[in-house]
């Protein structure tokens, strides 16, 4: 077990399962205390309970409940910001295609909610710290060569323009903005053909977000640490 956590605190928005899961693991593996976020029980979750977890509830689509966070968390310090979430489209429908209602929601969740809490905790992150959001590789228009999950692509991209911009009005913070591409994972979402498991993903996430500490700015980053066209 690494300790290059010791003394550090991460926010894991997003835990209950998959990849919010993993990375809540990976952290506590190398020594890090884990604030870790869910809207209804976990087992899996509960089941990592020690002195260094702390589990909180919140839906990130409730402004009222990211406050009510906030005011939990009152001063403490943040080493990492990471909101993980995210729904998915139907795979093979054309983007015109999708229901008012259903696109609004992929938009709320996958895009508008997890800047909200991004605004409102970054400012618990020291300068030197990650504010991090699970996007997608789906979600850059510049490798949009194939189309499909075209809404849950439109979603993703948002997040990562509205993460993007979250940035440029906090560049003096020196704070570091990543919009992560876990890659194709074994997840509920990700599905049984998907070519990573979680633990692998999660490690090369939690690796990749060593490296990019203070480094400051935006990116939009892979699990191996590689960058994405935006």
């Amino acid at each position: 077990m690494s300790d290059q956590g010791n003394g550090r605190t991460a926010l894991i928005v997003g835990a209950s399962r998959g990849l919010g899961l993993g990375l809540v693991q990976r952290h506590l593996e190398r020594g890090w205390s884990v604030i870790a976020t869910v809207r209804g029980p976990s087992p899996a979750l509960d089941a990592l309970s020690g002195a260094r977890l702390r589990i909180e509830t919140l839906d990130i689509t409730s402004v009222a409940q990211i406050d009510a966070l906030a005011g939990r968390l009152g001063e403490t310090r943040l080493d990492l910001l990471f909101v993980n979430a995210g729904i998915l489209d139907h795979r093979d429908r054309l983007g015109p295609d999708t229901p008012d209602d259903e696109f609004a929601h992929l938009m709320l969740t996958n895009a508008l909610a997890p800047v909200r809490v991004i605004a409102r905790l970054a400012g618990l992150v020291p300068g030197d710290g990650v504010v991090a959001a699970m996007s997608s590789g789906l979600g850059s228009v510049a490798n949009n060569k194939t189309a499909g999950n075209e809404a849950y692509r439109a979603s993703k991209a948002a997040l990562n323009t509205l993460l993007r911009s979250e940035a440029v009005r906090d560049a003096a913070s020196g704070r570091t903005y990543l919009a992560v591409d876990p890659g194709w994972v074994k997840t509920d979402m990700g599905g049984a053909d998907a070519m990573l498991d979680v633990a692998t993903s999660t490690a090369g996430i939690a690796d990749m977000l060593e490296s990019r500490r203070g480094s400051g700015g935006s990116w939009f980053v892979t699990y191996r640490d590689s960058e994405v066209a935006w």
